[in-house]
């Protein structure tokens, strides 16, 4: 099977990492594509996206400034199989991603992620939802593992999981709109416009 494809594309605000492909979603060459896996659904559900899509629709993420990618590109049944040396050279690979593609979040789907890359193996228990820890500079979302078989979680905790990530993103974007608005009116900037456009007089004349 050829390695399941990221989907990703310049802007991409919030990246979402899986740990890896499962067996049906390297088959199909689509991400989260397992019959139980309740990852589109909740997407839908908590409104980070505007319509109901599926695994076949992980192409289209970047339309909404999403990506998506996986820890370890190795399929496997389930994650019990991964060697210790997997997550390690997937986490160099990972650090290169954020650094290229320069997301404003990086959603971890599943808390063995955070576990995996803050080292938090012997704490028993990691919270979902923002954390204090960046990733590259980008800040950290940690999401339940939407899988079917995670029996640590009802759907409507993911569900309420996924709804903080959607309204941690909108108010992210509302400040920098606003922080963006407040440069652009500053008397520093008005200055700076008024300098460029009399520059651009005297070359004209």
């Amino acid at each position: 099977m050829r390695p399941l494809k990221d989907r990703v594309a310049p802007g991409v605000r919030v990246l979402f990492v899986g740990i890896n492909p499962g067996i049906r979603s390297a088959t199909l060459g689509h991400h989260f594509a397992g019959y139980s896996n309740r990852f589109w659904k909740l997407l839908y559900e908590s409104q980070l996206v505007p319509e109901p899509i599926g695994t076949e629709d992980d192409v289209r993420l970047p339309e909404w400034g999403y990506g998506i990618t996986n820890l370890v590109a190795r399929e496997t049944p389930g994650i019990d199989t991964l060697r210790p040396d997997e997550f390690v050279r997937g986490l160099r690979t990972l650090r290169r991603k954020v650094r290229r593609w320069r997301p404003q979040v990086v959603a971890l789907v599943g808390v063995t992620l955070a576990r995996a890359l803050f080292d938090l193996r012997g704490i028993k228990r990691v919270n979902v939802g923002l954390h204090d820890e960046t990733f590259e500079g980008a800040r950290v979302f940690v999401l339940p593992n939407p899988s079917g078989r995670n029996a640590n979680f009802s759907y409507q905790e993911m569900l309420t999981a996924f709804r903080g990530l959607r309204r941690f993103v909108t108010n992210a974007a509302t400040l920098s709109g606003a922080s963006a608005r407040a440069r652009a009116a500053s008397p520093a900037s008005r200055t700076s416009a008024r300098r460029r456009a009399g520059s651009s007089t005297r070359r004209a004349g």
